[in-house]
């Protein structure tokens, strides 16, 4: 489940859109199940009788006993009638006799639901008892009319290289960077980067669930997929059938403070790994603890000064480390492939085993190029087709749109050295990473504020909130603030556990998680699951 961005290849391909308005996202449009066209209503009745057609996967990296299908949207809600986007759906047919279907959402933003379903899709195979397992990609994304920032090459507009990221410290610069860069994302994009986002994600859900046949929607939410089903529940309250939400995101802290608790998150998780890493006589940071956190701080500036050439075009530098790291925290399981790929790169100069993790888990070169269908008429487009680049800007794009905080560039010079400093103290590893990240959204029109300001006191059926007390990218509190905020519908679960989400790591949480989606039954509110092989606290109140 991605959390965070590869930080160069987002300043490389995808930054800034100063020039060109994206158009504030559907605040407060109210919700039906069915939209009627009553006057100030545009009418969507089409777009809701439609159903969903299942055949064979024609893309060959997509397993053979998976179905695909797609369901047709519009561009933009207030206008109907004035463009539309076909929606990649995929799933596994249900065993026996089938309830409907429950539809996933990995996270990111900017993770393909389709092509994450026929990776993983085994991890859910108890679903399939009583459902049709849908995974889906939402608008930009994977399949989906996906956006883009560039072809993969390493240079700005201006022909000056960007293998070393500008340094956050220095925003003058940084900004002169996003704004050379803006037209790429614009140019490759098409006209989905003017509709992106969570609002409008969120009504493509209910088209979806309406097109599958099904009177409520039922879900399960990864990471950023917390937040797509609380704004559903939002819009759509009583269409909202059996919820489980893992890994919680926050609704209301800014990005700024969204980028302190992941580099705090981040931080910590590296500390274990650390702690863990020392204990062996292959850790390629030695035995010593305190030596080997002072190294990853020394290697990472090291490759900032002096990247590595690669096999995989562009030189890799300190923050493509960083980003690697930031990827193979996110479970223990991952953390001796984590040790080795490092090890690898320490003793040999091979950075094949970090890129790995750097790219999601697959090493693909940078110099592919995008692919025209990327920007066409709102069509899908084949799997081989989809912009390398797409998780980074999708990832921009909609973080973006779903943020109303815009400070201009006075401002944002007055802020930055302080936040340098915070960020710097939250992680001396992550800290510039994520201050980089930070600063992407500078240059676009503010976001819409509907997420902030409406997505509470949800009136729904009861809903499940999985937290993780060890969760290096969405920490433990934000599932508390976030079940306080969506009111009595919210039921917590508490991991005890480590790692990013519960429901693939821990057997406690993936079996009441099933439970509640297969037959309702719900654990009381506030009871925990204990950390895998630790027997205590089974059901205790946390």
């Amino acid at each position: 489940m991605p959390a965070v961005p590869r930080t160069r290849s987002v300043l490389r391909h995808c930054v800034g859109a100063g020039a060109v308005a994206l158009a504030l996202l559907g605040a407060g449009l109210p919700a039906a199940p069915v939209p009627p066209a009553d006057g100030d209503q545009p009418d969507l009745t089409r777009f809701y009788r439609q159903k969903a057609r299942w055949t064979a996967c024609q893309d060959e990296d997509l397993p053979k006993d998976m179905q695909c299908a797609k369901v047709t949207v519009p561009l933009d809600y207030t206008q109907p009638g004035k463009g539309t986007l076909d929606l990649a759906l995929s799933r596994y047919r249900a065993t026996g006799r089938s309830r409907g279907s429950v539809l996933l959402n990995f996270g990111g933003p900017g993770g393909s639901g389709v092509s994450q379903l026929g990776l993983s899709g085994k991890k859910f195979m108890g679903l399939t008892n009583g459902y049709d397992v849908v995974g889906f990609d939402p608008r930009g994304v994977g399949r989906s009319s996906p956006v883009s920032c560039g072809d993969g090459t390493a240079e700005t507009p201006d022909g000056q290289s960007t293998a070393e990221p500008p340094d956050a410290a220095h925003p003058q610069a940084l900004m002169k960077q996003l704004e050379q860069l803006t037209a790429r994302c614009i140019r490759n994009s098409g006209p989905v980067l003017a509709h992106i986002g969570t609002v409008n994600a969120a009504r493509d859900l209910d088209v979806i669930r309406q097109a599958l046949g099904d009177s409520k929607l039922n879900y399960l939410g990864f990471s950023y997929g917390t937040k797509l089903g609380a704004v559903y529940a939002a819009q759509f309250p009583h269409n909202v059938g059996r919820m489980a939400l893992d890994g919680v995101d926050t609704l209301t802290e800014s990005l700024a403070q969204q980028g302190v608790a992941g580099a705090q998150g981040q931080q910590t998780a590296l500390d274990d790994f650390l702690d863990w890493c020392v204990t062996d006589l292959g850790c390629p940071f030695g035995q010593d603890r305190r030596k080997a956190g002072e190294a990853v701080v020394r290697l990472v500036r090291s490759l900032d000064r002096d990247p590595m050439p690669s096999d995989f075009g562009a030189p890799f530098t300190g923050q493509d480390l960083v980003g690697a790291l930031a990827q193979g925290l996110y479970g223990k399981e991952l953390w001796p492939l984590l040790a080795r790929a490092l090890a690898s790169l320490m003793e040999d100069g091979d950075t094949r085993g970090v890129q790995n993790f750097a790219s999601g888990g697959y090493a693909v070169p940078l110099v592919r190029k995008t692919k025209t269908g990327a920007r066409g008429g709102g069509g899908l487009v084949a799997g081989s087709d989809i912009p390398v680049d797409n998780l980074s800007a999708a990832l921009m794009a909609i973080n973006c749109a779903d943020d109303p905080d815009r400070p201009g560039a006075e401002q944002l010079a007055k802020d930055v050295a302080r936040l340098n400093r915070e960020y710097q103290q939250a992680s001396p590893v992550f800290g510039r990473f994520r201050l980089t990240q930070l600063m992407l959204c500078y240059g676009r029109p503010r976001g819409t504020s509907f997420i902030r300001e409406q997505v509470k006191d949800v009136p729904t059926a009861r809903m499940l909130l999985v937290g993780t007390r060890g969760d290096p990218a969405t920490p433990y509190r934000w599932t508390i603030e976030t079940a306080r905020r969506l009111g009595p519908s919210a039921v917590v679960l508490d991991n005890r556990g480590d790692g990013h989400t519960g429901y693939t790591s821990s057997r406690c949480v993936h079996g009441k998680v099933d439970d509640f989606l297969l037959y309702g039954t719900l654990p009381a509110d506030g009871s925990s699951c204990p950390a895998d092989g630790d027997t205590s606290g089974v059901g205790s109140s946390g």
